[in-house]
């Protein structure tokens, strides 16, 4: 069941309220298995030391790949008017420059976009909004009090989530 909380009161403020759809990172916009890769090709030796968090890692997070077709999707959503975007991504406690180096990703490929729009949060399900675009189900996403839409592929259980692609995504959304 979904609760919003911040609807208006009156119906014709609602008919021109945009819906708010809050957008991961990793495995999202940002292909992070390619990064880890990279990482580990260029220092092999270091493969071990971050074998369980590769997302320790000082700087993977400044200038991994999008992920394929991610930042045209999330400028027709925009484009679209239909919606408010946010950015709602987690930092790992490990790996605390992690949130500049999100937020410098974020800027490099959407300029002024997300400019003061951007949750850092372990806590997915205190977020308000309609739609969560995530590729998990931790960090609360799985509470989310709108609908979590499950992206690509969960990297945990190498299961493809309902909607594989960011074509998929805009199909539903637009």
């Amino acid at each position: 069941m979904s609760t919003i909380w911040y609807r208006p009161k009156t119906i014709k403020e609602s008919k021109t309220m945009k819906k708010i759809i809050h957008i991961d990172m990793d495995g999202v916009l940002v292909d992070l298995g390619k990064a880890f890769d990279k990482f580990f090709t260029l220092y092999p030796h270091l493969r071990e030391r971050y074998k369980k968090f590769p997302d320790h890692i000082q700087g993977v997070f400044r200038s991994p790949p999008p992920m394929d077709g991610a930042i045209e999707a999330v400028h027709k959503l925009h484009e679209s008017g239909k919606y408010e975007l946010f950015i709602a991504t987690t930092v790992p406690w490990g790996n605390p420059m992690g949130a500049s180096d999100k937020r410098f990703w974020i800027e490099d490929h959407f300029g002024n976009l997300f400019h003061k729009k951007m949750f850092m949060t372990h806590r997915k399900d205190l977020l308000i909004g309609d739609y969560l675009i995530d590729d998990r189900v931790k960090n609360g996403a799985a509470e989310f009090r709108g609908e979590l839409l499950q992206f690509g592929v969960n990297w945990e259980t190498g299961e493809t989530n309902r909607f594989p692609d960011w074509n998929s995504i805009l199909e539903y959304l637009l």
